[in-house]
C-alpha cells in the first residue's frame, strides 16, 4: 500500500516508522530539517513542500496513494489536505484535528465532511485516555479490546506495593488474567513464573476487566472505590472539559479549576456535575486552601508543560495521592515521570497510536503500542491458514518466536482463559501480546 503523509512532526513521524517496513510511505513536511531528518533515520521517501498544494500531492504520487493521512498540528491544514487529495483521486483520508466540533460536524455528515473518510480527534482521545487510567488504581495505560470483553493494563508497581518481590507464581492469583510483560529499566522481558517483580517495575497484564481492576486492587490495595475518589482536574482546556465531562458520565463529581473567568463560567453552565472554581492553580495557597492535598487524583491539563508539571509538582507536594499531566513534548514525559508525576500522558503519542492501529486493520482489529512501540498488543481473528488454529496453546506456541504471549481468548464474544492447554479455533478473537522485533514474523503465522 502507499501511503502519503503530510506532516513529519511526533505524530507523522511516529505512523511513518510504524508503517515503513511494510509499506510504501512518503512523508510531505515545509520544514527542511524534518525532510532529512527522516530521509536518514526511517525507510521512507521524504519530500519538502506544503502538502495543500495540488503540485506537492502530485509530486508525492498522490495518483498512486492508497492512502493520505493528514497529521500537521494545525486543524483547518489538514481538512484542507483532504480535500485537496480528493480533488485528484480517490484516497482513503485521515485526518487528525483537536477541536470536537470538527469532529462532531464530521460524525453528523450523512457522507464524511471535509473529503475526510476518517477523523482522529486528540482532545477527546486524551481525555478518554486519562479517564481510562483514572478508573484503575496504578495504572498508567490502559486499552479495551474484543468489544470491551477484554482489557490490557500497565502498573507502576510502587515499593509500598503488596505485589513488590513476589514472583509471578505468587501474584498470579487470578483465573482470567495473564502477566504479559515486566518492564524494568527501559527492557521489556516475558516473565516466567519465578520472576520476581521487583519496585518500580511497570507490570502488562491482559484479562477480564474484572480480573485486571482486581489486580489492581492488589497493586494498590489503599486506592480509594471509584464513588467516593475526590478528583481535582486543573484547567479549563478542551482536554480539561472532556475530562470532566466523561468523569461526569461515569457519575463522578470531579472539581475543574480554571483561571480565566469567561472561560469558567462557560465550563460551569456546560457541567452540571462538576464544581468550577475560578481561580490560578499555580497558586500553592490557593490550592492548599481548596485541600488538593485530600484529592485522589489531581490531572494537569494547562495550555503548557510548564505549569502542568508546576502545578502537578505543588499537588503532590501538598498530599495529593496520584497526579495525571498532558505533557504536549514528548522529550518531556521523562521528565515528567523523574520527578515523580505517576502517569504522563502526550497527545500526540495518544493520536498516532489511533491512527497506526487504523492503518492496521487488514492484520488486526485492534492495537495497543507499548513502551513507544517496543512491543504491541494485537486482536487478531484466527482463520484456518494460522498457525493457532485448531491446536493447544502449549503445541502452537512452539511455532512462534519468542517474545510472543496470548493474553486472552474471547469466543462468540465470550471471554475463554487461556491455558496451555486451551485449543484456540476457527473465528475466535486472541489479544496478544508482541515484541516489536518479532511483529512482522508473527502477522505472518498468525
Amino acid at each position: 500500500m502507499r501511503v502519503i503523509i503530510v506532516g513529519a512532526g511526533e505524530v507523522g513521524s511516529s505512523i511513518a516508522q510504524s508503517l515503513a517496513d511494510s509499506h510504501e510511505v512518503v512523508v510531505v513536511d515545509r520544514d527542511e530539517e524534518r525532510v532529512d531528518s527522516l530521509t536518514y533515520s526511517i525507510d521512507v521517501l521524504a519530500i519538502e513542500g506544503d502538502g495543500t498544494s495540488l503540485a506537492t500531492l502530485q509530486e508525492a504520487g498522490i495518483d498512486q496513494a492508497d492512502m493520505v493521512i493528514a497529521s500537521t498540528d494545525d486543524d483547518e491544514t489538514n481538512l484542507v489536505v483532504c480535500g485537496t487529495a480528493k480533488t485528484i483521486d480517490d484516497p482513503f483520508t485521515i485526518a487528525r484535528v483537536k477541536k470536537v466540533d470538527y469532529l462532531d460536524t464530521w460524525e453528523h455528515a450523512e457522507q464524511g465532511a471535509f473529503g475526510v473518510d476518517f477523523m482522529v480527534c486528540t482532545n477527546l482521545l486524551t481525555a478518554m485516555d486519562i479517564v481510562r487510567v483514572i478508573g484503575l488504581p496504578a495504572a498508567r495505560d490502559v486499552d479495551p479490546f474484543a468489544g470491551g470483553e477484554v482489557q490490557m493494563a500497565e502498573f507502576e508497581v510502587r515499593a509500598d506495593s503488596p505485589v513488590a518481590n513476589q514472583t509471578i507464581r505468587q501474584a498470579d492469583r487470578f483465573d482470567s488474567l495473564t502477566f504479559a510483560a515486566i518492564i524494568r529499566n527501559g527492557d521489556v522481558d516475558i516473565p516466567g513464573g519465578e520472576t520476581v517483580i521487583q519496585a518500580d517495575d511497570k507490570v502488562v497484564v491482559i484479562g477480564s476487566p474484572e480480573s485486571v481492576q482486581q489486580f489492581a486492587l492488589e497493586v494498590a490495595p489503599n486506592e480509594t472505590p471509584d464513588a467516593d475518589k475526590e478528583l481535582v482536574v486543573i484547567g479549563g482546556s478542551e482536554i480539561g472539559f472532556h475530562t470532566a465531562r466523561l468523569l461526569e458520565d461515569r457519575d463522578l463529581r470531579p472539581r475543574l479549576i480554571e483561571q480565566n473567568q469567561a472561560r469558567a463560567r462557560k465550563l460551569a453552565e456546560d457541567l452540571p456535575k462538576t464544581m468550577v472554581m475560578a481561580s490560578d492553580a499555580t497558586d500553592a495557597e490557593f490550592l492548599a486552601r481548596e485541600h488538593v492535598d485530600e484529592a485522589d487524583v489531581v490531572v494537569a491539563t494547562l495550555e503548557n508543560d510548564e505549569k502542568n508539571l508546576l502545578v502537578s509538582v505543588l499537588a503532590k507536594q501538598l498530599g495529593a495521592e496520584r497526579s495525571i499531566a498532558v505533557v504536549e513534548d514528548a522529550e518531556y514525559v521523562s521528565l515528567f515521570e523523574a520527578v515523580g508525576i505517576d502517569v504522563a500522558i502526550n497527545p500526540r503519542e495518544v493520536t498516532a497510536e489511533e491512527i497506526t492501529r487504523f492503518t492496521r486493520e487488514d492484520r488486526a482489529e485492534n492495537i495497543a503500542l507499548i513502551e513507544n512501540d517496543r512491543a504491541e498488543v494485537l486482536e487478531i481473528e484466527i482463520d484456518a491458514d494460522s498457525v493457532l488454529a485448531d491446536r493447544p496453546i502449549h503445541e502452537a506456541v512452539a511455532d512462534l518466536p519468542s517474545g510472543v504471549v496470548i493474553g486472552a481468548i474471547t469466543r462468540n464474544g465470550k471471554f475463554v482463559v487461556p491455558r496451555g492447554d486451551t485449543v484456540i479455533k476457527e473465528n475466535d478473537h486472541i489479544v496478544v501480546f508482541v515484541d516489536t522485533d518479532v511483529l512482522n514474523e508473527v502477522n505472518d503465522v498468525i
